[in-house]
């Protein structure tokens, strides 16, 4: 998670509960820490999707991308690698109009770009492994009190990111892939006082 705050750790909400202390008060956010971050994921095309509104995210804060998802969605097709790889010039311009979404040519044309290179890749392997063997499929299990000890990236998720380079993908450096790993449960970076690591970890533990 990039929206993270220096030395501070798990904090008290008004429900008692204990949490990680990004997500703030905003519900959205509060929901989307309660009920998605952290969980592991291996459906290839949610995974893709993942890395691309991480992608858009860049140079902006996670919260703008999750008020903006449902807008993404319906202008790129569901996420749906199979459609977006086939969008053209018109698409573009239809979403450069949309005002539901961030509208950045570059980041826009990239989509279409990753969705190329994730079929190519789709050919060899799934997705979901192209990720997770990194990682032998199981989640790295941190245990971090404060955010000043969770990293930006990590060796991981640098040579992750030179893997998709590789096949064509673009705006995937090392911190957009561990902001997906740390989304999608890769990585178990919920604080270790916040009530969603131990729910997280056994998560990891049922989920292969």
């Amino acid at each position: 998670m990039s929206d993270v705050i220096s030395g501070r750790e798990a904090v008290q909400g008004p429900d008692g509960k204990y949490r990680c202390v990004w997500p703030g008060s905003d519900p959205l956010y509060l929901a989307y820490h309660d009920t998605e971050w952290g969980v592991p994921e291996y459906d290839s095309r949610a995974l893709w999707e993942k890395l691309m509104l991480d992608g858009f995210q860049a140079g902006l804060s996670w919260i703008t991308i999750l008020r903006k998802r449902d807008a993404f969605r319906a202008g790129f097709a569901g996420f749906e690698p199979e459609k977006v790889a086939r969008f053209g010039e018109a698409d573009v311009q239809r979403l450069l109009a949309d005002a539901g979404i961030v509208r950045h040519r570059g980041k826009i044309e990239g989509t279409i770009r990753n969705a190329r290179a994730y079929l190519d890749i789709s050919e060899k392997q799934p997705f979901t492994d192209f990720l997770w063997k990194h990682l032998d499929g199981r989640v790295i299990q941190n245990t971090f009190r404060t955010h000043e000890g969770v990293p930006a990236e990590t060796a991981v998720s640098k040579t992750i990111s030179k893997e998709l380079k590789a096949a064509g993908f673009t705006f995937c450096g090392p911190t957009i892939v561990y902001a997906v790993m740390q989304a999608c449960g890769m990585v178990n970076d919920h604080l270790t006082g916040c009530f969603r690591w131990q729910e997280c970890a056994a998560l990891a533990r049922d989920s292969r």
